[in-house]
């Protein structure tokens, strides 16, 4: 009996383990405006997103790129991608150089948002729809959501780009 107790015990703590799985379980509800629109892309754009939307509230951390480590604003975009099986660099520079340009006029939810910081491509964010962009900021913050007619990112803006 104590065998078959300890085995139940174990494959309840598996399937709980499981349940809260790891990255590629990662699920997240889109709750923001425009949840019908997410829902028309391709599923690899609604993953970015919404992983990228699930991270909200992690504290900024410089070099990070994991929920338990925080992230900067690069790690971000690279682990919402990795999330949805795409490869992509790991700064934001490397991501402008290396992504598929987009027009800002044609802007579409996962795509990335390229800004000018000290004279280069110093910061990326993954664009939501509707204007909106999540992103991890800067020391002290945590990742957020913010628009892009925000008086500090507005004129940094530099282009956007994608890796679909």
């Amino acid at each position: 009996m104590l065998k078959a107790t300890g085995l139940v015990v174990t494959l309840l703590a598996t399937a709980g383990l499981y349940g809260c799985g790891g990255a590629n379980n990662v699920q997240p509800q889109y709750s923001g405006r425009g949840a019908h629109e997410l829902r028309a892309l391709p599923v690899e754009r609604q993953y970015v997103v919404r992983t990228a939307q699930s991270m909200i509230g992690k504290p900024y951390r410089y070099g990070g790129n994991s929920p338990s480590r925080g992230f900067d604003c690069s790690g971000l975009v690279q682990y919402s991608h990795r999330v949805a099986g795409i490869s992509v660099p790991r700064t934001s520079t490397q991501q402008h150089h290396r992504a598929r340009a987009v027009a800002l006029s044609n802007l579409q939810p996962g795509d990335l948002l390229f800004f000018r910081i000290q004279g280069k491509t110093g910061h990326v964010g993954i664009y939501l729809g509707e204007g909106r962009f999540v992103h991890a900021p800067s020391s002290g913050k945590s990742v957020e959501i913010t628009t892009l007619d925000n008086s500090y990112w507005k004129p940094r803006l530099i282009g956007a780009g994608n890796y679909y």
